[in-house]
């Protein structure tokens, strides 16, 4: 791996994540033009728990609020039982993607090789963006079934080049979700997903039997890349929240569309 790609690629994470462009189908088109040969997703991983990070520290009072309303026993009955309802929807709306994950995981990592297919998806990502332009705007909470719409999104957005964050913001938009809402919800979803996914990875290195020196030497690559992409990805999700009260979500899908088309021309 080159640093500089490293570098690069990580900067796009940041910037892709939580726009509905898909990151991790940026990831692998840039991969394959950029010549960067990584073991399956571990680099994808990486990357994804410095957007992560930025999740963390961008709704750091939400969390925070939410922590102490969990587990503070000063705090009154409805305030608990609203913060572990909010826990249990988060956990809730991962079950599908869990359960398409273990069913369909060798297939799903066959696509993260497959360039061309990463395009046909992304311009399917950009025809379903295009078409919230006839959405209304709900001001609705996000209730369980609400919820588990949500977690579908992100369940089909475990391909490459399908956005989880616009199939997720999509789902709620469609179930009339408050746009603010449904971004925070959204994005707080994901880390229970991102985190299972790390231990997954850290599982498998201790299991496997390095195979060269340089194995230590390329994770130290990708963590300075992690470290990269949190701090790309904080300042562009406090982009994305402003761009939501425009209502202009449904222009990322031309864009969308063009990359799809592009890559599949170009590869």
């Amino acid at each position: 791996m080159n640093l500089t790609a490293i570098i690069l690629l990580a900067v796009l994470q940041g910037v892709a994540e939580f726009l509905p462009v898909s990151s991790s189908g940026h990831l692998v088109i840039s991969q394959h033009f950029l010549g960067v040969q990584v073991e399956g997703v571990r680099l994808d991983i990486c990357l994804h728990v410095g957007t992560l990070i930025s999740i963390f520290a961008f709704y750091r009072k939400t969390l925070a609020r939410l922590i102490m309303d969990c587990f503070s026993l000063g705090a009154e009955k409805a305030a608990r039982v609203k913060a572990w309802m909010f826990v249990f929807k988060l956990l809730v709306s991962s079950t599908p993607a869990i359960f398409v994950y273990f069913l369909f995981d060798d297939r799903i990592k066959a696509i993260f090789e497959n360039a061309e297919m990463v395009g046909i998806l992304l311009m399917l990502t950009g025809a379903v963006l295009i078409g919230t332009r006839f959405l209304p705007c709900g001001r609705k909470n996000v209730s369980f079934v609400r919820a588990v719409l949500m977690g579908l999104g992100q369940a089909i957005a475990l391909l490459p080049g399908v956005s989880r964050s616009g199939m997720t913001l999509v789902s709620g938009r469609a179930a009339g979700v408050d746009p603010e809402k449904a971004a925070e919800f959204s994005f707080l979803m994901s880390t229970p997903l991102i985190i299972g996914a790390l231990i997954l990875e850290i599982v498998k290195s201790f299991t496997e039997i390095p195979s060269e020196s340089g194995a230590q030497e390329s994770w130290a690559m990708m963590i300075f890349g992690m470290a990269i992409a949190a701090i790309v990805g904080y300042y562009s999700l406090k982009i994305l929240v402003k761009t939501l009260k425009s209502r202009w979500f449904w222009i990322f899908g031309f864009y969308c569309f063009a990359a799809g088309l592009a890559t599949v021309l170009l590869v």
